[in-house]
């Protein structure tokens, strides 16, 4: 069984956007990361967007990442627990993983404390002010008719639909505008307001695809995960402190 001490994060690997080739690259890199990370791990959090797109009929399920699946089942079976956040490209996760792999499933937010230090975490999309469109689309994307209309067409045709998609997806080829970090930016905007009504020593999101490491007061920090296209970067907490890393390919921000 598992005897890791480690709390790892990690977010945003968009498995399936970049075309067949691309995608397998990264789903072997995520592999070599996970199978770094299994000799000292208790808790592993995936945060949201690890698929591309992602959606459970309930006897199909989107083909492909078998050997990602499969050493996150290893990890499992050791006996390190794993979380799974919704994010907005994979918000329709169910039942399946919780069933093969004991993963607890995050709707939106969690707040946790490990060793003292309390943490706030949560994907991402939708907080803070702006992008009102897309918080509407989130509600019905998560409403129980909208799950209901996809179930109904056939995986060739809804998962078909999804992935054409996925190949315009912004992970893609993130715009200038992505790389821009400024005070006002929505999830450092959050972070500030939710300070004032209740303390955290972490505030960790994926979402904004950009590894940062900010300090709102003389305690508190807002890490954003960023992703695995351009940066593969992810954050360890050691018990004492949390760092924002990178694997194999350094590129900071």
């Amino acid at each position: 069984m598992a005897t890791g001490t480690k709390i790892y994060f990690a977010s945003d690997f968009h498995l399936g956007a970049g075309g067949y080739e691309g995608s397998r690259a990264r789903e072997d890199r995520l592999v070599r990361w996970l199978d770094m990370i299994k000799a000292d791990a208790a808790e592993v959090f995936l945060m949201g967007d690890v698929f591309d797109f992602w959606f459970e009929y309930k006897t199909v399920v989107p083909r492909g990442y078998l050997r990602f699946l499969g050493k996150l089942a290893e990890l499992a079976d050791s006996g390190i627990k794993l979380y799974l956040f919704k994010g907005n490209h994979d918000m329709w996760m169910f039942d399946y993983f919780e069933q093969e792999l004991k993963a607890t499933i995050i709707s939106d937010e969690l707040e946790i404390e490990r060793n003292g230090k309390k943490f706030y975490l949560h994907h991402g999309d939708g907080l803070g002010p702006g992008d009102a469109t897309y918080k509407l689309l989130k509600k019905f994307f998560r409403s129980r008719f909208c799950q209901w209309l996809f179930a109904r067409l056939h995986p060739n045709l809804g998962v078909g639909i999804a992935n054409y998609w996925s190949q315009h997806s912004r992970i893609a080829g993130l715009a200038d505008k992505e790389r821009m970090f400024y005070e006002q930016e929505w999830l450092q905007v959050f972070s500030r307001e939710l300070l004032t009504q209740k303390y955290f020593d972490y505030l960790i999101f994926g979402h904004r695809h950009l590894p940062l490491d900010i300090q709102l007061d003389d305690k508190s920090r807002y890490i954003n995960l960023g992703e695995w296209v351009n940066y593969n970067s992810y954050a360890v907490f050691d018990g004492e402190e949390l760092r924002l890393e990178y694997f194999e390919k350094i590129k900071k921000f």
